[in-house]
């Protein structure tokens, strides 16, 4: 009886599982790279940039973020 003939047929069952995870693991790598999450202090610059705060609430929100 030869020995390879169990492997054979448990990688045929199971060889595809393999590939699978390894391109699911892959994908989300690549997502994790290109998603940028905004901080809160990049929410305030985007506030103040279009105008939604005035200096002095800004100079007060920032002052109050970096403590």
């Amino acid at each position: 009886m030869n020995d390879y003939a169990v492997m054979d047929g448990f990688g045929m069952g199971f060889g595809w599982i393999v590939p699978i995870v390894l391109m699911v693991i892959f994908i989300y790598f690549i997502n994790s790279l290109t998603k940028k999450e905004l901080s809160t202090r990049d929410i305030l610059d985007k506030k103040y940039a279009n105008g939604k705060l005035s200096e002095e609430e800004y100079k007060t929100k920032k002052t109050l973020l970096s403590s």
